[in-house]
């Protein structure tokens, strides 16, 4: 298992929402001394400060507890925020379409922020359909902009890492032929977060084992090694036909084992725990409940 490197959260705390460093003794925020430059996490990104602001955390004290904070998406207003489906081996036998054949590009789809919860909060089942999904994913951050970046360029695009369940309200996605956009974008019905961590080295994506666990139980799990669609190449074609900009979020795939795989599915329920851990990230945790 790897280690988990330096760490940064986005979270609510005595009124205001902040940001701060996470250790293992608490967090440590660092609001206070760099607000006024940068008014959120996503302005340290967009600024490429991740590191200025990890270096004058050290030798503070924690300012928080973890548990009395509430977490909050790490990346509250991307511009994009960008889904890549069906990105691991079997996953396409999820979907029960028909097709037996990866395609040739990845699929992809657009989420909204307001989908999302942070960690610690609670996936949001609507009225309208019990069959909530889940689906843990790697995602990353990005930190250096561009048009038509280059795969061996891809890396220095990255500033971090974080995680996503990328919950799906899964009948919803059925609704039309060619979009799964109702599906994927009630509020709250996803969670990204713990943190961000810096991304530094090539070896925190290239081949990293992860896990998505439902009450303890392992659903989910796979290594990226295993995409069929890499992370260099995900920049890559991106960038080809859009611009990305600082800050924008790229959620890149689960792997088999979600909800709609087992016969019969198995949908989240209120009271289910989930968790999705990869290495060198963390583990980002979240219950279910009923709107």
């Amino acid at each position: 298992m790897k280690p988990i490197p330096a760490r940064i959260a986005a979270f609510h705390a005595n009124g205001a929402d902040r940001y701060g460093v996470v250790t293992d003794a608490g967090i440590i925020d660092m609001t206070p001394e760099y607000g006024s430059r940068f008014a959120t996490l996503q302005n340290v990104v967009e600024a490429g400060a991740l590191e200025e602001v990890l270096k004058s955390s050290e030798g503070r004290a924690p300012s928080y507890r973890e548990e009395d904070v509430t977490y909050l998406i790490p990346i509250a207003k991307p511009e994009k925020l960008i889904c890549i489906g069906v990105n691991f081996p079997d996953r396409n036998a999820e979907y029960k379409d028909g097709t037996t054949d990866a395609k040739s590009y990845p699929s992809m789809f657009i989420r909204f922020p307001r989908s999302f919860t942070g960690h610690n909060g609670n996936m949001v089942r609507p009225p309208e359909s019990e069959q909530l999904d889940y689906e843990g994913e790697v995602t990353i951050v990005i930190g250096k902009g561009g048009r038509r970046i280059a795969k061996e360029d891809a890396y220095d695009h990255i500033a971090a890492l974080t995680l996503c369940n990328e919950g799906t309200i899964r009948d919803w996605v059925r609704h039309a032929k060619f979009n799964v956009t109702q599906g994927k974008n009630w509020d709250s019905t996803g969670s990204i977060g713990p943190w961000l961590v810096p991304f530094r080295s090539a070896d925190q994506l290239d081949d990293i084992e992860l896990t998505t666990r439902v009450n303890g139980e392992v659903r989910q799990n796979d290594r990226t090694k295993n995409m069929m669609y890499d992370f260099r190449y995900i920049v890559n074609y991106v960038s080809t036909y859009c611009t990305l900009v600082p800050g924008d979020v790229i959620v890149c795939g689960t792997p088999t084992g979600a909800g709609a795989r087992f016969d019969p599915p198995i949908w989240l329920k209120p009271g289910d725990v989930v968790e999705v851990e990869a290495e060198g990230i963390g583990i980002l945790r979240n219950g279910v409940e009923d709107e």
